[in-house]
């Protein structure tokens, strides 16, 4: 079991910033590939971003890349995503994952946080 709790959700205006966190407890985070989605109202849950086990590779949707960036600190037990050009459309709860195998496009995530709500205003 993983256990994961994330933090830095708010309420933001359109262009701002936003850094999201993820802490992890339970097995051995370094063995994980970790990953986080977002859920609108009405929607479904969509993929965000992934991160390898080491943080060698990183994976982004067409919809945040170049505007989200994803990093993991092993030390500490962290994945966090650093998230700027927020639009309006990215407002949901943002949920951290961590992936049971190595992550590919399209895999779901095998253990989840809570959720922390991310609000951008226009």
């Amino acid at each position: 079991q993983v256990q994961l709790v994330e933090s830095g959700g708010g309420l933001v205006q359109a262009g701002g910033s936003l850094r999201l966190s993820c802490a992890a407890s339970g097995r051995t985070f370094s063995n994980y590939d970790m990953g986080w989605f977002r859920q609108a109202p009405g929607k479904e849950r969509e993929f965000v971003a992934a991160i390898s086990w080491s943080g060698g590779r990183t994976y982004y949707a067409d919809s945040v890349n170049g505007r989200f960036t994803m990093s993991r600190d092993n030390a500490k037990n962290t994945v966090t995503v650093q998230m700027n050009s927020l639009r309006p459309e990215d407002t949901a709860v943002y949920y951290c994952a961590a992936f049971s195998g190595r992550y590919y496009y399209g895999k779901d995530g095998t253990y989840w946080g809570q959720g922390t709500q991310v609000t951008v205003s226009s």
